[in-house]
C-alpha cells in the first residue's frame, strides 16, 4: 500500500546516520559484493537515507501544511541491508517526474539491463543524492534534481523551475518519493527526444537507463506492462489520471 500525501511545504533536515551493529555490517557488505557479482554495473556512490517522514507544525501561529522529512547520508551499499534478515530496513529518499502529453496520458519508463533494477516500470526520477559543501538539500535541490533525472533518462530537457511538487509518497517498503509534474508536451516529440537520446547512448557503446516508454492514461492500462513495477506506480497514475486527463 501507498500513501498519497500533499503539503504546501517541504522542510529536509539532516541527522546522524543510525548505528549498524558489526555483524549486521559485515553480512550487508556481503550482501553488496554478490549483487556486485551479478550487476557489476553497481556503483556504491553517495545517497540519501530517509531516517523519518512527519508533519511539522511548524511555528507558532503558522498555519500552512508541511512535511517534514529527516534525512541522513550514506552509500548505496547499505540497501543491502534490505537482504539480510532479521536488520533494520533503510529507507531510500527519491524524487519522479510525472511528465504528461498534451491529451492527458503519462510517460512511463522500463529500466534497462544494466540498471539497478532491470525491467521495472516507473516515472522518470531516481534515488537523491546528499549535497557536496556548504549546498544545502532543500526543496530547490530536490528539484534540480528531478529535471536532471528527467533529462538523462527521457531526453526531455526543461528547466527545473518548470516542475512543480504535486504528491509526496510513503509505501509500505517505506520509501519516501517526492514527484513533480511537468509541463504537457506532444506525445510524439517525447518519443522523438527518447529515441535521439538512446541512439546517442548507443552510440557511446552504453544502455540508455530507460530501454523503453510508454504512455499510459489510467491504471487499467498497467498490467499490460510486462515486467515489476514499483509499489507508487499505480495510485501515482490514478492520482493524475484525475486531474493531468480532466
Amino acid at each position: 500500500m501507498t500513501e498519497l500525501l500533499e503539503a504546501e511545504k517541504l522542510r529536509l533536515v539532516e541527522v546522524a546516520p543510525p548505528s549498524i551493529p558489526s555483524e549486521t555490517r559485515a553480512a550487508m557488505n556481503r550482501e553488496w559484493d554478490e549483487a556486485v557479482l551479478a550487476n557489476p554495473a553497481l556503483f556504491d556512490g553517495p545517497v540519501v537515507l530517509c531516517a523519518g517522514l512527519s508533519r511539522d507544525a511548524g511555528d507558532a501561529g503558522d498555519a500552512e501544511d508541511a512535511l517534514l522529512v529527516s534525512w541522513s547520508r550514506t552509500t548505496y551499499r547499505y540497501f543491502a541491508l534490505r537482504r539480510v534478515p532479521g536488520a533494520t530496513v533503510l529507507r531510500s529518499l527519491f524524487v519522479s517526474v510525472i511528465q504528461p502529453t498534451d491529451d492527458g496520458r503519462v510517460l512511463v519508463g522500463r529500466m534497462s539491463r544494466s540498471t539497478a533494477a532491470p525491467g521495472r516500470w516507473q516515472f522518470p526520477g531516481g534515488s537523491v543524492e546528499p549535497p557536496t559543501g556548504a549546498e544545502p538539500l532543500d526543496e530547490r535541490a530536490l528539484r534540480r534534481h528531478a529535471a536532471l533525472e528527467l533529462a538523462e533518462e527521457t531526453g526531455v530537457d526543461i528547466p527545473d523551475t518548470a516542475l512543480t511538487r504535486c504528491l509526496i509518497t510513503y509505501g509500505d517498503d517505506g520509501q519516501v518519493g517526492v514527484h513533480y509534474l511537468a509541463p504537457p508536451l506532444p506525445a510524439p516529440v517525447l518519443q522523438d527526444r527518447f529515441d535521439a537520446l538512446a541512439a546517442a547512448e548507443a552510440a557511446r557503446g552504453r544502455d540508455p537507463e530507460f530501454d523503453r516508454i510508454v504512455f499510459v492514461g489510467s491504471p487499467a492500462e498497467l498490467p499490460r506492462l510486462e515486467g515489476p513495477h514499483v509499489v507508487y506506480l499505480e495510485p501515482v497514475v490514478r492520482w493524475t489520471s484525475r486531474r493531468v486527463g480532466s
